[in-house]
């Protein structure tokens, strides 16, 4: 019995149903045209058949491979965007026949042209790899190898208290913890951003977040950290949030707020905090340009101000305190949650040590500046 199109009472999409040598058949076309509809069955019934002949290794779509990822994976909404971007680039192309030519263009078709090597990286090759990966470790396929593209070493930005101060002092009430947090722990910012109450012991001046690599990291919370969190209005749910509480007319928080409930963000945390960076940064004098466009279809002309120093930054900073604090590599290598010595080397002598006592009132209370006024 090969496939047929079939309309369900409701839906406005087409359907195939049908058996291919002994497979039982009954999926949406994702179309209500019936040519398109015609196309996607006579591909789908030529996979089945292929499959059924010649083994699953060769017939795996990228389709499939991806719903197993997922399934094994649950992504963050970064990834999530990331990989579905490729999937309506791969769709219902083979596992095997994605090689470095179909990278390529993937890179052109998703991308553009003028991109940078890190843009290329992180938005295609790394999900793409992480997918053929986990598919070749099921049979599905040969184990991806693709040619990295090459990354010019780019300079680590840091800060010094007092610029990290000014940073703080310009940005929106609601972020300031966060911003407090980054610089005084050292998180990376998906670290910060997944935290929640109960992973937190404001008690014990520590907190625990979740790392990239799938472990857990132990982290002491500075003096002034502890301070700015002690200060949020909830202790349910993550621990900082995209937007600011809302008060009622005797000054308590209304019912229904996500202070209150303890309900979490949903949607990119990371780019309202990048935002939200980026007119700190402007404000507190921090170096960057005014970024200029027409969107597409529009008349109108939008302005971004864009910051040459990223929010990472303030890992960065952290991290070149540490050792200007401590000069503990090893420390510093296991505070960070860095897998290896290498990585951490290169933020030895950042920090001249003229800084040093700076950092550690910085640590302890804060603002520097207010104090070296006083």
């Amino acid at each position: 019995m090969s496939l047929k199109i079939v309309k369900r009472e409701g839906r406005p999409y087409l359907y195939v149903r049908g058996t291919v040598r002994g497979q039982t058949v009954f999926e949406s076309t994702e179309t209500a045209d019936p040519r398109q509809a015609e196309g996607y069955r006579i591909k789908r019934e030529s996979e089945l058949w292929n499959r059924a002949v010649h083994g699953t290794r060769e017939t795996v779509t990228f389709t499939e491979a991806v719903v197993s990822y997922l399934e094994a994976h649950p992504p963050s909404f970064s990834t999530k965007r990331a990989v579905n971007k490729l999937l309506d680039h791969f769709r219902h192309v083979a596992l095997d026949k994605i090689d470095q030519v179909a990278l390529d263009g993937a890179y052109r078709k998703l991308l553009g042209k003028d991109v940078g090597s890190a843009t290329k990286t992180r938005h295609v090759l790394t999900p793409l790899r992480a997918i053929l990966e986990h598919a070749a470790r099921r049979g599905w396929c040969n184990r991806p190898v693709f040619e990295r593209p090459k990354i010019d070493e780019t300079r680590t930005e840091f800060r010094t208290p007092e610029q990290v101060d000014a940073l703080i002092d310009n940005t929106a009430a609601h972020a300031k913890p966060l911003f407090t947090f980054l610089a005084g722990c050292g998180t990376r910012p998906k670290e910060a951003f997944e935290l929640d109450w109960e992973d937190v012991d404001l008690r014990g001046s520590r907190c625990v977040v979740g790392q990239k690599q799938g472990n857990w990291r132990y982290i002491d919370m500075p003096p002034r950290v502890v301070a700015a969190l002690a200060a949020l209005p909830h202790r349910q749910g993550r621990v900082f949030r995209s937007s600011a509480p809302t008060y009622d007319k005797d000054g308590n928080i209304k019912l229904g707020d996500p202070y209150r409930t303890g309900e979490t963000d949903k949607g990119n945390a990371s780019g309202q905090a990048k935002r939200v960076f980026a007119t700190a940064a402007r404000l507190a004098g921090w170096p960057g340009e005014w970024r200029a466009w027409i969107p597409k279809g529009g008349k109108t002309e939008k302005r971004e101000w864009v910051s040459r120093v990223p929010l990472y930054a303030l890992r960065h900073s952290w991290a070149s305190w540490h050792y200007c604090q401590h000069k503990d590599l090893l420390g510093l290598q296991v505070d960070g949650g860095w897998k290896t010595i290498e990585m951490v080397t290169h933020y030895a002598k950042k920090m001249p040590d003229a800084y040093r006592q700076d950092i550690i009132d910085w640590m302890a209370g804060g603002p520097t500046h207010i104090r070296k006024e006083a």
